[in-house]
Order: C-alpha cells, then sequence, then structure tokens
C-alpha cells in the first residue's frame, strides 16, 4: 500500500514555516513497508483542500491529513475532507463534555468556535488528543471500490507524533499486508553527476523493481536504492546485489556504500590503521579540521594543525622553506607536499594533509585560475599531491574536479 501526505496551513506556503511532520510520518510509514509516493502542502482555502483531497483519494491507498483540526475560521480540514468524501458531518457530545471539561480544569471559559472542534466524520474513529484540543479522526473503508484509510492528525509535531504513535500505529499495522523496505546509499566522490549516471544507468536499469535515485551533493554523488518485498532479507538482498554491481563499475570512486559520510570513513581508516593525521590548510581555513573532528573520538587519530594563510605562516607553521614560495609560488605542487610534510614533521603525526589554493572569487590569474588547489599527503617516505581545478559554479556537483595527480 502507498500513502499521501497532505499538510494543510497558509503558513507552511511561507519561508517562514517548515513542514517536519512529514518527515517524521515518512519514517515510521516506511518502517511498515509502506511507500510515501506524494506529499502535497496546500493553504487554508476551502476548494483548493477539497480538489487535493479527491486528487489524493484518486491515487493513494493511505490518505494522512496534517493540520486544520483547530477552532478557528481557517481550520477547514474537517469540512474539505467531509466534501470529498460525501459524508455528513455531526458534533459529538461527548468530545464537547471533554472539551468543557478541559477548559474548566485551567479556570478559562470555553469559546463557541472551540465546538467545531467536536466535528466528526460520519462513521471515523475518535483518536483522543491527549496534548491538545483537537482529537484525531480515522476512516477506513471503500471509495471508488478501493480500499483507503484515512487520518485526520493535528498540526503541531508534539501532538502529531503522540497521537500518531499512540492511535495509529497498531490500527495501520492490523490493517497492511506483511511488507519490508530496504535501502542502501552508496557515495561517490572526484565524478561529475552525469558521468557517474552514464556508467551505472545500463546497470540499475536491468532493475525496475529497484528505485535509483542520484543526488549531487556537497562535494559527493549520492545514489539511493530503495525497493519494497514480502520479507526483509528479500528486499536486502536486492538492493545489496545492485549495490554490489555498481561498486565494482565505479571502483575507487564509491567512498562509502552504506551512507557513512566522507569524514566517517576517514575516521574508520585511520584507526583500523592505528594512523594519526595533522592537517595544514590555506585556502579551506579550518573547514577540513573541522570536518575531521566532528566525529565523535577524533582525538584519538587527529593531533592537530595550522591554518597557514599567509606565507610567514607557511613557513613558520608548516616548515615551508621561504625560496621554494618564491621559487614556484603559495599555490603549487611543489609548496603543498612541503606543507604536508612539515605539519607531519612538527606535529609527530603519521601523515600530514596539506590544501593550498585559490579559493577566489578574485585573486585569480591566467596561470592560476579561481578554483586551482593543491592537495598533498605526506606519509612515512612517500609524498602524494593532486591538482584539481574546481569550477567556479557547483551546478555539476560540488565536488567533481578535472584533476590530475602526481606522486614526488
Amino acid at each position: 500500500m502507498n500513502a499521501e501526505i497532505i499538510a494543510i496551513g497558509s503558513e507552511l506556503l511561507t519561508p517562514y514555516r517548515q513542514d517536519t511532520n512529514s518527515l517524521y510520518l515518512t519514517e515510521k510509514l516506511n518502517q511498515l513497508g509502506v511507500e510515501v509516493v506524494f506529499k502535497t502542502v496546500v493553504g487554508d482555502n476551502r476548494r483548493r483542500l477539497v480538489s487535493a483531497a479527491r486528487q489524493a483519494l484518486s491515487r493513494a491507498d493511505i490518505l494522512i491529513f496534517m493540520g486544520g483540526l483547530g477552532p478557528t475560521e481557517d481550520d477547514l480540514t474537517r469540512e474539505a475532507v467531509a466534501e470529498a468524501l460525501d459524508l455528513e458531518l455531526h458534533r459529538d457530545p461527548e468530545i464537547l463534555a471533554q472539551l468543557e471539561k478541559r477548559f474548566a480544569r485551567r479556570k478559562m471559559k470555553m469559546s463557541p468556535n472551540n465546538e467545531k472542534q467536536a466535528d466528526i466524520l460520519f462513521g471515523a474513529t475518535v483518536l483522543p488528543n491527549a496534548n491538545g484540543t483537537a482529537p484525531g479522526q480515522w476512516l477506513s473503508g471503500k471509495y471508488d471500490s478501493k480500499e483507503k484509510i484515512i487520518m485526520l492528525l493535528p498540526g503541531p509535531p508534539h501532538e502529531l507524533k503522540a497521537l500518531f504513535e499512540e492511535q495509529c500505529l497498531e490500527r495501520l499495522r492490523a490493517k497492511l499486508p506483511e511488507q519490508f523496505i530496504a535501502t542502501r546509499t552508496l557515495k561517490v566522490a572526484m565524478m561529475p553527476e552525469s558521468q557517474c549516471d552514464a556508467r551505472v544507468a545500463p546497470i540499475y536499469k536491468r532493475y525496475p523493481d529497484i528505485q535509483t535515485t542520484i543526488l549531487a551533493g556537497a562535494g559527493e554523488i549520492q545514489l539511493h536504492l530503495r525497493t519494497r518485498a514480502d520479507s526483509l532479507e528479500a528486499a536486502q538482498q536486492r538492493v545489496d546485489k545492485l549495490a554490489g554491481e555498481i561498486e565494482d563499475e565505479l571502483d575507487d570512486s564509491v567512498f562509502s556504500s552504506n551512507g557513512e559520510s566522507l569524514e566517517q570513513i576517514v575516521s574508520y581508516f585511520l584507526q583500523m590503521r592505528n594512523l594519526t593525521l595533522a592537517v595544514a590548510e590555506s585556502c579551506t581555513g579550518g573547514m577540513l579540521a573541522e570536518r575531521i573532528t566532528s566525529i565523535s573520538g577524533s582525538s584519538r587519530y587527529f593531533v592537530g594543525g595550522a591554518i597557514v594563510y599567509s606565507n610567514e605562516l607557511k613557513t613558520q607553521f608548516s616548515g615551508v622553506p621561504a625560496d621554494l614560495i618564491a621559487k614556484h609560488g603559495a599555490v603549487s605542487g611543489e609548496v603543498a607536499i612541503a606543507m604536508a610534510e612539515g605539519i607531519r614533521e612538527r606535529c609527530h603525526a603519521n601523515l600530514g594533509l596539506a590544501i593550498t589554493g585559490v579559493a577566489g572569487p578574485t585573486g585569480g590569474t591566467d596561470e592560476k585560475p579561481v578554483g586551482l588547489v593543491f592537495h598533498a599527503l605526506a606519509g612515512d617516505g612517500k609524498t602524494d599531491v593532486v591538482e584539481a581545478a574546481f569550477p567556479e559554479t557547483a551546478n555539476e556537483s560540488a565536488g567533481s574536479p578535472r584533476n590530475k595527480r602526481s606522486t614526488w
């Protein structure tokens, strides 16, 4: 069974409010083997709400309406869903009495408009809301000869989450066929999105029952694989087989096969080999060290480093000879190597990693344009340097430079 989530509220169509409820519900539904195939955001307009509800009824098995159950004039969810289903609303005296008691306990007078929160769709089950005045509603049955499940849930996240877990999860589980979703996320570096897809499309097209999504992220390409089956083992075997074929094709360009970040992979690599790392950064201004130390326990392998923007500090902190800078320029493979070897020696680390380049947007020349970056990694007796020409815009994935590698 597939689901559609309809978030209701004009505030969600402004830059000031974000719909986080649908992320929570998607996670819970996926755990039950339910795919969310549509998400809709609708403002507080009855005509548009009715239209959205009818569309959702035509294309999804499970419909979850969030918000619009309050007491004000712009809370229209009950009325719109009733119209879309051609159902009557009736005012539930028990809910009305509970509302009055709730206000009385707080020594407050209940406004007449609160009474509309007791309006229930004919045939619906009331879902008590322990954290607010708006109860939820649950409907299940045939609509145009197809079985549908419809939920009306309050909008405030603390109300929605508690109500869904207490009132809806078990009801859903009882209604759903047993089904499972398995996923894999592969992450690829140093390759444009278009080139990545050109290489893997012939592979994933052979698996029509697996949903493959390719996303360009900051410095990486992500391949999200997803499938559904009657057992978790069968679903997992299916995505694992496709993931294995893609990894064989892309080889070392795949740095993560289970969604780990690049800094997590670096952490695994260093700890497994009992190695320590120091960094010397010029154009990145501390960003490299920040990413490395974002991993808990990084003090076990990261000893420290230096931000060396000026030529003087390149010499003072990372041991770059002044005449080397004068001869080759601060942005050069030779200086990157000296930085990596110098910071490794100064910090008594197993590995030294250095970055120097022209970050821009100004400062570039014909010989050394904006985006030219040198990375150097120094180890015991060997230093590798990579020259990369990053594009000034990140349209073709932020981490797909033209690069060449040398060993010095």
